[in-house]
């Protein structure tokens, strides 16, 4: 053996061996990635659907949700799996946050109370402004007619001020400095905005106990703050669920000017006409007018929103 053969020998015997790695490499059965859907021989999907990750440390209002508590945690796994997959509620939710949220946020600040009891308000009503429960509750936050005016709203057949965004939302954060006031914590003021303050001491004084995770209760408000949570957490959390959706594509607060009114309207469709729009817009920007006029009593002033 020379040394001019010695390369080819090597050029050769190191191309031979490259050849049967390659070889091999393609020979090979590569697993496909875990899909979502398969499809049946008569081409039907069957989608796979999986239990969501649950968080491992999750609050409300500062205040630590005790996951290591197994049937606190199995709780919070129940609203996560409910609600977990309805992107497209989900989705139209975080259309209207971005017209309502700016305003229930700032009226929330404004009155002292923890940014987190707006998912309060979509557990209640998904952020339908126009939402009208079986029994009565109204708007943002389903107040009932008979509970309304206790925090400050008009509540008759021409006025209803439960429809009103900014000034439901102020008697929303009264009810919940009151229930703060009374029983110490934010996630306890949540849970009786459910099953009422009246309700909430009785189960105290007859169990023996203060925290809401140490109590049980109908399953209604059993579920409450736990549903609370899990929207707060899918909805905080929107591309790590799979809800893609761009800023651009949130619906804007609504552009509008604002008109004080001291003086009786006996036609408020006449009224929008000469005011330069139209009776269908008066009500989209004034769901709390709930007749066809507005009757002014002396001394009251009310503030009507029309479009710019």
């Amino acid at each position: 053996m020379t040394i001019k053969t010695q390369p080819l020998i090597y050029f050769f015997s190191g191309l031979a061996i490259g050849v049967a790695v390659v070889a091999g490499i393609a020979s090979k059965k590569i697993e496909a990635p875990a899909s979502a859907v398969e499809v049946s021989k008569e081409g039907r999907p069957q989608y796979k659907w999986y239990a969501p990750e649950l968080p491992t440390s999750l609050d409300f209002c500062g205040e630590s949700v005790p996951l290591d508590r197994w049937e606190v945690k199995e709780r919070l796994d129940r609203e996560l799996l409910v609600n977990y997959y309805l992107h497209g509620s989900q989705l139209y939710i975080l259309k209207l946050a971005g017209r309502y949220m700016p305003l229930i946020e700032d009226r929330l600040k404004a009155n002292g109370v923890p940014d987190d009891f707006k998912y309060v308000c979509v557990a209640e009503s998904s952020l339908q402004q126009n939402a009208l429960s079986g029994v009565g509750a109204a708007s943002f936050w389903q107040f009932m007619k008979d509970t309304g005016p206790n925090f400050g709203l008009e509540v008759n057949e021409e006025v209803d001020e439960r429809f009103n965004a900014s000034k439901a939302t102020d008697a929303a954060c009264k009810y919940f400095k009151t229930a703060y006031a009374k029983f110490g914590t934010w996630t306890a003021a949540a849970a009786s905005y459910n099953c009422g303050m009246g309700a909430y001491t009785g189960q105290q004084e007859f169990q023996k106990a203060n925290n809401y995770y140490d109590m049980i209760f109908p399953d209604e408000t059993n579920r409450y703050v736990f549903r609370i949570l899990a929207l707060k957490y899918i909805l905080s959390n929107p591309k790590k669920v799979g809800n893609i959706l761009e800023s651009s594509e949130e619906y804007k607060p609504l552009k509008s000017r604002t008109i004080q009114v001291d003086k009786t309207i006996p036609d408020l469709a006449v009224w929008a006409i000469e005011n330069k729009t139209t009776y269908k817009m008066l009500k989209i920007y004034n769901p709390w007018l709930r007749a066809h006029k507005l009757t002014v009593k002396a001394g009251k002033q009310y503030e009507i929103m029309l479009p710019v």
